[in-house]
């Protein structure tokens, strides 16, 4: 979270007069009525937003209504969110934006696509590959969003003197919510934002801010009959349309879940060793999407067809070179080959059985366990 604030508290209107001729080009601002200066002022931050990179904007009440606030509490209450405490930790601030920052009047939610390029499942029938999820397969996406609201938000601060506080996934955000009523899209079946214009490709961030904004239309649910990322989930992560069991869900797993991955889950798990797309990349919605035209988002070479005997001896040292830069580096080197030996006990092939073994007096606990399983599994 970053703060650009005022040195003042900001008028109720939620603008300084000073700043209209700035604001409002060709107007004089004693003529206009408040609303139209808000109008006016909102469609100069989206067509900035835009200019900068970022490739969907809207902008909604700081307040969240009571089906996410209930959504979440559920949620929480049957421990669908394992071994993720944060996510009860601040749950108030979460589910109120306000209780976040009570001087919050309006979010803005902006959006950047990391479609990709080529099909995300292409890897699926090549087992001794292993497969990253498109978000994580070039540099870290908080870096580079980042730095694009800060300065965004400098820009807004200095137009209109109003206070700004910065989000990128790093802080109790209810991002999808905010999302939907900001009319960017809805939240899907699968519980991820789906965009008419964007499919299910979208990094979210957000500026909470002190202006008193007009709101965009929330965005009406499309996913109608349609239920092909429930069937796509290879784990059945998804108890019903719109619920997920974080516990059996790939992603949780191979990034967030700390310990060993339980043996009932790891032959689910298939060749995938950071993330999952399965259930994004088989909705319709995605047709319409655009291939991400931001640089940083191509993937790398070496993590395109990556083998999972490579990633799987990959020591401390080895495994920061390689992921320098990369949201992977976050998770380490024990835990990125607790995945990698996983999926090389998934590939069926035996030549690959003296990787696991090697591995089977590592002194990482969740690295020796998933080494044993692979050795037992390549054995017979």
């Amino acid at each position: 979270m970053s703060s650009i604030r005022p040195a003042t508290r900001p008028r109720a209107c939620g603008f300084h007069r000073r700043t209209f001729r700035a604001t409002v080009a060709g107007a004089d601002p004693k003529a206009l009525d408040p609303a139209t200066l808000r109008a006016r002022i909102r469609d100069r931050i989206r067509d900035k937003a835009l200019t900068m990179g970022f490739d969907a904007v809207g902008f909604a009440p700081a307040a969240l209504g009571p089906e996410a606030r209930d959504r979440l509490a559920a949620f929480l209450a049957a421990g669908r969110h394992g071994d993720m405490g944060w996510m009860a930790d601040r749950v108030d601030q979460r589910a109120h934006p306000q209780a976040l920052w009570e001087e919050a009047r309006s979010v803005i939610v902006l959006g950047t696509s990391y479609a990709p390029h080529d099909d995300p499942l292409r890897l699926r029938d090549r087992p001794d590959r292993g497969v990253v999820s498109v978000y994580a397969r070039n540099r870290d996406y908080h870096d580079l969003i980042k730095g694009r609201l800060k300065t965004l938000g400098h820009w807004l601060h200095h137009q209109t003197k109003a206070g700004v506080k910065v989000f990128v996934d790093t802080a109790p955000v209810l991002e999808k919510p905010l999302a939907q009523r900001a009319g960017l899209g809805w939240q899907g079946k699968h519980t991820n934002l789906v965009s008419r214009e964007h499919g299910s490709w979208l990094f979210l961030s957000e500026i909470y801010t002190t202006l008193e904004l007009p709101p965009d239309d929330d965005a009406r649910d499309r996913c109608g009959s349609c239920t092909r990322c429930q069937t796509a989930c290879p784990t059945d992560a998804f108890p019903a349309p719109y619920q997920l069991d974080a516990r059996r869900c790939v992603s949780y797993l191979t990034i967030e879940h700390k310990g060993p991955i339980p043996d009932d889950l790891k032959p689910l798990i298939g060749n995938r060793i950071y993330g999952c797309d399965d259930c994004l990349a088989v909705c319709p919605w995605n047709k319409f999407a655009r291939a991400a035209r931001e640089p940083a988002f191509l993937p790398r070479a070496e993590l395109t067809a990556p083998r999972l005997a490579d990633l799987a001896q990959l020591d401390d040292p080895g495994f920061r070179q390689v992921f320098s830069g990369s949201p992977i580096k976050r998770i380490g080197r024990d835990r990125f080959v607790r995945n990698a030996l996983v999926g090389l006990g998934n590939s069926g092939d035996p030549r690959l059985r003296p990787v696991a073994d090697a591995l089977r007096d590592d002194p990482s606990d969740i690295v020796r366990d998933s080494a044993h399983w692979a050795s037992s599994r390549l054995s017979g």
